[in-house]
């Protein structure tokens, strides 16, 4: 299991979703002054991202669309997500907007991968127990 605590993986990424994720991480800190320290990591990965046509990104790396399986290594909890653009967001369905903490956090990394995501309450170990790639891919 490959273990990424330290440094975050390069984000892979096709060229549409990087112009679409960029406008709208800008627009949101634009709008929402308030949230520009949760979103900023983002907009800072997405300036470095590697620029990819889907087809050429392992299907078991969380792109937009990806739907993954995440587990809480500490107390074993495991819940499944689509991770979707904010409109099409659904918490009771699965679908998790990639603005929203976790969203954000898991985007790039791969399935095995654990990593330390802060939250409140605290860091959490996350490991990516499943990662499926987007059904249009």
């Amino acid at each position: 299991m490959k273990t990424n605590t330290t440094s975050l993986p390069t984000l892979r990424i096709t060229a549409s979703d990087r112009q679409r994720l960029r406008e709208l991480v800008s627009s949101v800190i634009q709008s929402q002054p308030r949230l520009r320290e949760t979103l900023q990591p983002l907009q800072v990965e997405l300036e470095r991202a590697e620029i990819m046509e889907r087809w050429n990104i392992p299907a078991t790396t969380v792109v937009m669309g990806s739907r993954v399986e995440i587990e809480d290594v500490e107390n074993g909890e495991v819940d499944a997500y689509t991770l979707v653009y904010p409109e099409y967001a659904d918490i009771a369905s699965g679908k998790l907007s990639i603005l929203a903490p976790i969203g954000t956090a898991i985007i790039g990394f791969s399935q095995g991968d654990t990593f330390t995501w802060k939250t409140p309450g605290g860091p959490r170990q996350i490991r990516l127990r499943k990662v499926e790639a987007p059904a249009e891919a």
